[in-house]
């Protein structure tokens, strides 16, 4: 198991080519999903430096707070609600450039500018979502929203 993050500098997609076989190895062999998203978590925050990236999971119809790293976040989310309802909803990956523009936006906090959020599927549904915020507007692109999709997938393929 990896437990030091090589941080580098360059392109978006040299940063997440560098990341993704790193994350890979500070999960393989462990089957907490807890701990490899709260790893996940880490390993992006430290590598992009967002604002704040985590987890919520769907339980009894909301979207429950899970591991993160970042501040303080909202601990529940109804279905449709901000970005990641609405993502939860439309059962897809949202980009939006300035979450100010975004109708129903939830700002937990005010230094959010941009926002993505990619659905986590288990069995044919979506059972959580990946949330990350940036203080930049139009921070994040298809680059992002095709990598954190690929890094979804590694974290779920190693739930028990």
């Amino acid at each position: 198991m990896a437990e030091d993050l090589k941080i580098i500098q360059g392109s978006k997609a040299e940063q997440y080519r560098s990341l993704l076989p790193q994350l890979q190895g500070l999960l393989a062999g462990e089957t907490d999903f807890v701990a490899n998203m709260a790893n996940t978590c880490a390993a992006l925050k430290e590598q992009f430096g967002w604002l704040w990236v985590g987890f919520y999971l769907v339980k009894e119809n909301e979207l429950v707070l899970g591991p993160f790293q970042g501040p303080v976040a909202c601990t529940r989310i109804q279905k449709a609600r901000g970005v990641c309802g609405a993502c939860w909803q439309q059962e897809k990956t949202i980009v939006v450039a300035d979450v100010l523009a975004f109708p129903g936006h939830i700002a937990c906090s005010s230094l959010s500018r941009s926002e993505i959020v990619i659905p986590l599927w288990q069995a044919g549904r979506v059972m959580g979502v990946l949330d990350v915020d940036s203080e930049k507007i139009a921070d994040f692109d298809d680059t992002d929203r095709q990598y954190l999709e690929e890094i979804v997938r590694h974290v779920l393929a190693t739930q028990d």
